[in-house]
């Protein structure tokens, strides 16, 4: 290879590296003397990170380690998994952690999906990790392709237009310096740097919808449309996002200065919420609903909202351990074992 050559190739991985930095900056992900947990699977996406939070540390002096999650759902490759983890971060210089799980019979205990057990688990030790070791943050490796994936799948799911906003950059302790980044920039990065990295096998099929949707919809989209679908879901995802902080400061201010609509004590005034649109009425119980740790959907939402259309003595059964009960001149969340029969 010539110097030219040579001189080319540096620069384009530094555009790389100088764009993941400028995303932790801009974005203020990582704070000076941060201790930073980097989730690595041994995938080429997490590989990346690996290595790009390892080119930045001067710039960016904080502490990185590493874990590793073996869900043992691959049998001896799961372990050769956990195995390359823990070498390629002795190579670095990188602490790292590792834990295994037996997934398949806690999915069967929990009555859950194989992959929202393994979500759930994977994020229960990042937490227990982050209180034990006083890090904090994580960082995963979610890039643009994840986003789009992560968004047609609440589209196919049915999900909310705030549900449009995918991934978040930040949400709480975990960071996503890579959602800017498109997977061929990834891969271009893991070849000039030849980082070696992990295939998991499971990937490469149409079950779950998530590899459904990543191996054959979006291919035949991007093909038809000249790679427009993926800049478009980013832009929708950033909008969507933004109206999510709109939102959230809309109804701090709201809540604050209308006590009758803070669910905080059980209750919700009928007159104050006769005063809403139909959205703002949504919204409110949405937060209601938040503060008794149940989550909704569209058509609970929808029942809510007809409730105030009725008349006192009227209920909604939300679950088995909730109802809305029209009592006076107030919404009343009652736990299980409440009978309207009681005084």
């Amino acid at each position: 290879m010539c110097n030219a050559e040579q001189v080319n190739r540096h620069e384009r991985v530094n555009l790389l590296e100088k764009k993941f930095l400028e995303q932790i900056r801009i974005r203020q992900l990582v704070s000076k003397d941060d201790h930073v947990l980097l989730a690595v699977s041994g995938g080429s996406d997490s590989m990346a990170l690996l290595h790009l939070f390892c080119a930045i540390r001067k710039a960016v002096p904080c502490r990185i380690s590493a874990v590793h999650c073996n869900f043992r759902l691959r049998a001896a490759e799961s372990d050769l998994d956990e195995r390359f983890v823990q070498e390629s971060c002795h190579v670095l210089g990188v602490p790292c952690y590792t834990v295994g799980f037996d997934t398949l019979r806690i999915a069967g205990e929990w009555k859950t999906s194989i992959e929202e057990t393994a979500r759930i688990l994977r994020y229960e030790y990042f937490d227990s990790l982050l209180c034990e070791q006083a890090m904090q943050v994580v960082a995963t490796g979610h890039h643009v392709n994840d986003n789009a994936e992560t968004m047609l799948f609440n589209l196919f799911r049915g999900t909310s237009l705030l549900g449009l906003k995918g991934i978040r950059a930040k949400r709480g302790k975990i960071i996503r310096p890579l959602l800017l980044v498109h997977k061929a920039e990834i891969l271009g990065y893991i070849e000039e740097k030849h980082i070696a990295f992990r295939n998991d096998s499971t990937n490469f099929g149409i079950d779950p919808d998530r590899n459904f949707i990543r191996n054959r919809i979006i291919p035949l989209i991007e093909e038809r449309f000249s790679h427009k679908l993926l800049p478009s879901l980013q832009r929708l995802s950033e909008q969507a996002g933004e109206l999510e902080e709109f939102l959230e400061l809309y109804f701090e201010n709201l809540l604050a200065d209308k006590p009758g609509l803070s669910a905080a004590d059980g209750m919700l005034e009928v007159k104050e919420l006769g005063r809403l649109s139909l959205f703002e009425q949504k919204e409110i119980f949405k937060r209601a609903l938040r503060e008794h740790d149940v989550t909704c959907d569209s058509k609970t939402l929808d029942r809510l909202a007809r409730l105030l259309k009725t008349q006192p003595g009227r209920m909604v059964r939300i679950s088995a351990h909730l109802v809305v009960l029209w009592k006076g001149g107030m919404l009343h969340f009652q736990r299980e074992g409440y009978s309207p029969l009681q005084s």
